[in-house]
């Protein structure tokens, strides 16, 4: 079994991946056996080409994607001895030598013939994983020496890819002119309330997200503690991880590394235990906590614990002000 998915130079796409579990169905409720060929840049673990002796097979199948190329052409050369069949495939150009060197071509457009369903829209049902914003700053450079936001944003993406979730990257800056960026606060809270959880190390990552209803697990990525634990504990928000936890279990985890010990062993464990204990508990406990917090935010109710906002104090302190310039 092979696609687009198993070249070096290839690409693996959502939908080709989807197309072959389809074609994995249909040959396994066949009894047929198979093997898959993977991309080592995609699965370094799986079967790769380099891998593979060509004389142990009888039979070849494409799946997915143009028929198109001088890599499927060099499929044919390799497996010249097998029964070769691709499916559900777009045909570019029928006479090139990749189309004309399947023995069967089951296309999905492009043969000649209507259109065909895609492989991928009947595909085996998927298992639901939570749909998570990230939110991370590089700046913040007023914290001088106590910043420790690349250590940071460096060991939360990293331990990010290896979770199973749909991970959306997001900026709380707005621009009117880049289409990437949110316009406004609207546009910004239309997608944090379709999120399950955000992962950030900016106060109005957590703040947005809470008022939301969203559960966010944050990060202060300043030595000591600044704006961000100060917003959670405002916030009555448990779910808040000091830098320290993260940047010293990783810089414990290098020196461990390069004295010739497990990289990452028992202090990075420690860490990516403290995140993945906030994880499961804003995916469960969490939700109904957010909930409860941007309910009262948006009801303009005093927040958790009864800590009011500056604004509250406002009218107040321009009035003092005015009156303590007045009398100078």
């Amino acid at each position: 079994m092979t696609g687009w998915f198993s070249f070096l130079h290839g690409e693996a796409t959502a939908g080709d991946v989807l197309a072959l579990a389809r074609v994995e169905r249909v040959l396994r409720d066949a009894g047929s056996a198979y093997d898959v060929v993977w991309s080592p840049g995609f699965r370094a673990d799986g079967t790769h080409f380099a891998d593979v002796d060509p004389g142990a097979y009888s039979r070849l199948v494409f799946v997915c994607g143009p028929v198109h190329g001088a890599q499927v052409e060099e499929l044919h050369r390799r497996f010249a001895h097998c029964v070769r069949v691709a499916v559900g495939v777009s045909v570019v150009d029928a006479g090139s030598p990749a189309v004309t060197g399947f023995h069967r071509v089951l296309a999905r457009d492009g043969a000649g013939d209507g259109p065909g369903l895609d492989l991928a829209a009947r595909a085996p049902a998927l298992p639901a994983v939570p749909v998570v914003g990230v939110v991370l700053t590089h700046g913040q450079h007023e914290y001088g020496g106590r910043r420790r936001h690349e250590e940071v944003a460096a060991v939360l993406t990293r331990w990010l890819a290896g979770r199973d979730c749909a991970r959306l990257e997001l900026d709380t800056r707005l621009d009117a002119h880049d289409w990437r960026l949110c316009g406004t606060p609207a546009q910004l809270e239309a997608v944090l309330s379709r999120l399950d959880l955000v992962v950030t190390d900016r106060l109005h990552g957590l703040v947005l997200a809470l008022r939301a209803g969203v559960p966010a697990l944050a990060v202060d990525p300043v030595e000591g503690g600044a704006k961000v634990t100060a917003q959670a504990r405002a916030c009555g928000w448990p779910a808040l991880v000091p830098a320290e936890r993260l940047t010293k279990a990783s810089a414990e985890g290098s020196a461990e590394g390069s004295a010739g010990g497990s990289a990452g062993s028992s202090a990075e464990v420690s860490a990516e235990g403290t995140l993945e204990r906030w994880w499961d508990w804003c995916l469960a406990d969490g939700r109904a906590e957010a909930a409860r917090i941007g309910a009262g935010f948006r009801a303009a109710e005093s927040v958790p614990d009864g800590v009011p906002d500056a604004a509250d104090g406002l009218v107040a302190a321009l009035r003092e002000a005015s009156e303590a310039a007045a009398g100078r």
